[in-house]
């Protein structure tokens, strides 16, 4: 009888984070934008749900940090211009 795999340690926060993580992982620079998008619509759509919530500091923490992620990859990889040059 086969068994699930656990999650993984690194997904505590999987109704954005599974989207963060395929986009980071992403070598196909035609898929990149694509990958990015929707992790920036994971993340944008979690943010509304928090928002209607009490506090989760910690994982607006991570979210914070995935967004400065997202905008690595968009300046380094998609050639997004750094605005704050």
């Amino acid at each position: 009888m086969a068994t699930e795999d656990p999650p993984s340690p690194e997904i505590l926060y999987p109704a954005w984070q599974n989207e963060y993580l395929a986009a980071l992982i992403e070598f196909d620079l035609k898929k990149l934008p694509e990958r990015v998008a929707a992790a920036e619509a994971a993340i944008f759509k979690r943010l509304q749900q928090l928002s209607q919530n009490s506090p989760h500091d910690a994982e607006r923490q991570a979210i914070e940090d995935g967004l400065a992620g997202l905008l690595v990859l968009k300046r380094e990889e998609l050639g997004f211009p750094d605005w704050k040059k």
